[in-house]
């Protein structure tokens, strides 16, 4: 569903991945693990359109999207969770999520989505006509996945969904996450705990320096060695590569 082959990209002329190759098959989580700076967050935005790659190319149910920008990326059915969350503060919850939905025409699906994703996140609910900026860290969050989500996507990236949340905050976005994968969503996963996304995940890639070291399903990658050691041990926090 998802290929990235030989990619490339960085800011300037400093490239900070080279040439990775990840491969997302539909229905499939994948997850890539990395320590700070490993060009975790760099290879979501270039994915996603939101940087330009310098070098190889990405593709999306075989079709080259490639340097093609965000908006239209979104309109082939890929959606981006951006770390950060970045909802728009000054809108109700209701219009973040209507918002997700801009470039779909099936209005009568459109309403049905925004129930069932209301349903999915019942604070959401609760709080629809709030400002966003009013929510707290997790409902945010919450809101930027169901926003995502309202766009129909063939492929999601989530991109350090954890960031910045309390740990009982952390088991609901992912309880939420652990629904998607069981209904069959094809998703790529950057997180900064390795032990809670190898948990989750089918396929795993560890990012060091831009460069892919490692690979494997996610349950060989947790009994491995060398990635307990570094990654999981003491469920070690990973910092964003921003």
């Amino acid at each position: 569903m998802l290929n990235i082959e030989r990619l490339c990209s960085g800011y300037g002329r400093a490239d900070v991945i080279h040439g990775i190759d990840i491969e997302v098959p539909k229905g499939r989580l994948v997850c890539i693990i990395g320590g700070n700076g490993a060009g975790k967050s760099t290879t979501m935005r270039t994915v996603s359109g939101m940087m330009n790659a310098t070098a190889g190319r990405v593709l999306l149910g075989g079709r080259d999207i490639t340097n093609v920008p965000s908006h239209r990326i979104a309109l082939l059915g890929l959606a981006h969770v951006p770390e950060g969350r970045k909802v728009f503060v000054s809108m109700s919850v209701y219009d973040n999520l209507r918002l997700g939905a801009y470039g779909r025409t099936d209005r009568e699906a459109v309403i049905r989505d925004l129930d069932e994703t209301m349903e999915m996140f019942p604070r959401l609910r609760e709080r629809r006509s709030q400002f966003a900026g009013t929510l707290s860290g997790g409902e945010q969050q919450m809101l930027a996945i169901g926003r995502a989500l309202m766009a129909a996507p063939e492929v999601l990236l989530l991109d350090e969904p954890s960031l910045g949340l309390a740990p009982k905050l952390v088991e609901e976005v992912y309880a939420i996450i652990g629904r998607l994968r069981r209904q069959g969503r094809t998703m790529l996963l950057v997180e900064q705990f390795a032990n809670i996304a190898l948990g989750i995940a089918d396929f795993a890639y560890v990012l060091e320096n831009g460069r892919i070291t490692l690979s494997g399903s996610a349950r060989d990658l947790m009994n491995s060695p060398l990635v307990r050691d570094a990654y999981v041990g003491g469920s070690k926090k990973m910092n964003s590569d921003r």
